[in-house]
């Protein structure tokens, strides 16, 4: 395509965020200007990420829509370009940002124009991240998107958000020093910025270790992964509703975007030399944050530790070093990041009524609310792996892989599977079932017009990817093919276990054969 799309969909939020600023007329006609400019913005970008969609040539693992100035050469420049990977997750993106924008609609009240001004900022870096093929511009997105959640939290956020905002900002900005630091010594050791490039580039084996360990310290903590998880459940609690949704839907999806681009085909032999560590952190992950989880009575908090847990299945896929596995690990974060966002919005829901997250204060909410009901319950199986949902296929997939790399690994990791169902459905049933107790919740009212807006989408994307999970695994299949191929070069160990990449990416086509093919999958494995 000649037209710039990927420019386009960066610049276009920046536009609309400074009109935002500039735009004048009393407080009240401010917010509801800003409101609606928010939203079309949003909206031309869901149009602009669909184009992009069927524009892309699922064949190839090559980078498309390449788009390059020259700004500071050899060290900076305006360079993008996606392949299947960048695809997804910016599809993810531009999904979910209007439904934040739906979300915010009435609870927030004030400075609506700066809050809408920041996720228009938030926007383009998010895509900025993805899109970016130049080394440094993609440290500058990465690194920008600090900031406007660090307002949001900070202004817009709960009663202890200056201290959430705080540990969120120095948290994830110290890992990326290192970080840094590791970019420039790659430049001078490659001699260019150009992420394609660098991807094909032989650095030396004794020091990849220490390259990978820098680049390790920025995508652990923005992941994240135990230990350096604390600072994600403070900010969750502290931060807006739309805050969360966007923090979990694609924030924590950059770390795992981060080890796809840059960790496994950069820096191969320390992928394969440091396995183990990852293996280790992620199996403390799985079962500990899950544990901590059951003991929670904040949803958002509850909600938070799962998602430290559903982060470890990413790392365990993306470490098990085959075709399923990575596979499996990118649908992961494509489920968790609809599952999760979906499920603060949930909380959101009842947290507008009652204007309180603690469990205790709920139940028989199905009572009164019996269509959220429904919603909460879709999307509470889907985080519980249910077969039909989003996410059952990446776990099932993360699990056939990483079993060909360490049998003990998944052994583990199906324990969190366990955990997460006990407190998943401790919640539902907590704030769901039984009988109404209080008055408060008695009055409550079902789903607006709004809330069914922001709902759906979610509902059906959730179940579109558990019944036709190929129209999502297919644009990664080749440059995950790419990433694997490097890593067996490298040495990545694997055991012989019957059943090839085509046999388990394909299954659940159809709902009707779905059991199937689950079987039958199931049967390969274990021959």
């Amino acid at each position: 395509m000649e037209f710039p799309i990927l420019t386009v969909m960066i610049l276009l939020p920046l536009i609309s965020g400074a009109a935002l600023l500039l735009w004048p007329g009393d407080e009240d006609g401010r917010a509801n200007s800003a409101r609606w400019l928010a939203l079309g913005t949003t909206l031309i970008e869901l149009v602009l990420g669909i184009a992009l969609w069927l524009g892309f040539d699922t064949g190839t693992s090559a980078f498309q829509y390449r788009e390059t100035v020259p700004l500071f050469e050899p060290y900076f420049s305006w360079a993008l370009g996606i392949d299947g990977i960048s695809l997804v997750l910016i599809a993810l993106s531009v999904f979910l940002m209007p439904i934040c924008i739906l979300a915010s609609w009435q609870s927030v009240k004030t400075r609506v124009p700066e809050y809408m001004a920041a996720f228009m900022l938030m926007e383009a870096l998010m895509i900025g991240v993805f899109a970016a093929t130049d080394l440094f511009l993609f440290y500058v997105m990465f690194e920008g998107g600090l900031i406007p959640m660090y307002l949001i939290i900070g202004i817009w956020g709960g009663t202890n958000r200056i201290y959430a905002s705080y540990k969120f900002f120095l948290y994830t900005l110290l890992g990326s020093v290192l970080m840094l630091l590791a970019m420039m010594y790659m430049v001078s050791a490659a001699e260019t910025t150009d992420i394609p490039t660098l991807m094909a580039y032989d650095f030396d084996p004794q020091v990849q270790v220490w390259l990978w360990l820098a680049f390790f310290a920025s995508f652990a903590v923005k992941m994240p992964m135990w230990p350096v998880h604390t600072w994600l459940p403070d900010a969750h609690v502290q931060a807006p509703t739309a805050g969360s949704v966007i923090l979990a839907g694609v924030l924590l999806k950059m770390g795992g975007y981060g080890f796809i681009r840059f960790s496994l085909p950069m820096f191969p032999d320390a992928s394969v030399e440091l396995m183990w560590l990852v293996f280790g952190l992620s199996m403390v992950a799985v079962v500990y944050t899950s544990l901590v989880a059951l003991a929670q009575n904040d949803m958002k908090k509850l909600i938070a530790y799962s998602s430290v847990a559903h982060m470890a299945f990413v790392t365990v896929g993306l470490f098990g070093f085959n075709q399923q596995a990575l596979e499996g690990s990118i649908v992961v974060m494509l489920s968790h990041g609809l599952v999760s966002g979906a499920l603060f919005l949930c909380v959101g829901v009842v947290y507008d009524r009652l204007h309180t997250r603690e469990i205790s204060a709920y139940g028989g909410v199905a009572n009164i609310m019996p269509r959220y009901a429904i919603f909460f319950m879709l999307f509470t199986m889907a985080s519980v792996g249910l077969p039909g949902t989003s996410g059952f296929v990446g776990e099932f997939l993360v699990m056939l892989g990483a079993f060909k790399t360490s049998t003990w690994a998944v052994f583990v990791v199906c324990t969190g599977i366990i955990l997460g169902a006990a407190y998943m459905l401790f919640l539902y049933r907590r704030v769901v079932f039984g009988t109404v107790t209080s008055e408060a919740v008695a009055g409550m009212r079902d789903l607006s017009v709004r809330e069914y807006i922001c709902l759906v989408p979610i509902a059906v994307a959730t179940l579109w990817m558990g019944i036709a999970p190929n129209v999502f695994i297919d644009p990664v299949r080749a440059p995950v093919a790419d990433i694997v191929a490097r890593l067996n070069a490298a040495g990545a160990p694997q055991q012989e276990v019957a059943g090839s990449a085509d046999d388990v990416s394909a299954p659940l086509a159809g709902a009707a054969n779905l059991p199937a093919r689950v079987l039958g999958a199931v049967a390969e494995a274990t021959e």
